[in-house]
């Protein structure tokens, strides 16, 4: 099992000179840390960057303009008021979480299930969401992939049927995603993979989420 404590078991023995934290999904970015801090080097000095892309607020707030509407709640109560003042429905994401875990959509405060720190951002019902492969340098990107999801916006990409290239990925559209991974790369420092994940909601473009890895399907591909 990938847990801190088998895999620094491997390392001892192995004594690995660099470590790439970019091909297993959230499980090794939730490593990354606890490997660093054994003394294991972590390859491309990707910590901050993972730490910008998986803290919801931090993230939220690279992103901006791009994002959609948002707030952090520590509690229940405080979640209750955020989602409130945002309007219903609302998705509920933990941060630094694994494959979505915890994160649901609520359209109403019975539907709410908080216990720890989230981000709630307004729910983009009936967009069309699409997973970015790219390869960044620290100050910008280079897109890979374009992959249109069939399944509702929400629904986790490791789940979910994809179609490349995507069908209602226009020219104008596809040069409008190639200028936003730049941005969100260099925001967040990514070097190396980067998946992104988007949404097009009444014609406009939001940013979901950053991961410091490849996807799924590029993981495949790999």
């Amino acid at each position: 099992p990938l847990v801190p404590e088998n895999v620094l078991d491997v390392c001892s023995l192995e004594q690995p000179v660099g470590i790439a934290v970019a091909f297993g999904g959230q499980t090794p970015l939730r490593l990354a840390p606890v490997l660093a801090e054994a003394g294991y080097p972590i390859l491309g000095g990707v910590l901050d960057s993972i730490d910008a892309a998986e803290d919801r607020g931090r993230f939220a707030r690279i992103a901006g303009e791009l994002a959609p509407k948002w707030g952090l709640a520590e509690n229940a109560d405080e979640a209750y008021a955020v989602a409130a003042e945002i309007g219903y429905p609302v998705l509920v994401r933990p941060h630094h979480v694994i494959g979505g875990r915890g994160m649901h959509v609520a359209y109403g405060p019975d539907d709410l299930d908080v216990t720890g720190p989230v981000l709630i951002d307004s729910y983009l019902e009936g967009a069309l969401e699409l997973d970015v492969d790219a390869l960044a340098d620290g100050e910008g990107a280079w897109v890979a992939a374009i992959l249109e999801h069939v399944e509702p916006v929400g629904v986790h990409s490791g789940d979910s049927a994809c179609l490349l290239p995507g069908p209602s990925v226009n020219a104008k559209l596809e040069t409008e995603i190639r200028e936003v991974a730049s941005f969100i790369a260099k925001g967040v420092g990514a070097k190396g993979l980067l998946n992104l994940q988007l949404a097009v909601h009444h014609g406009r473009l939001y940013v979901l989420e950053a991961n410091p890895r490849a996807s799924q399907i590029g993981r495949a591909h790999v």
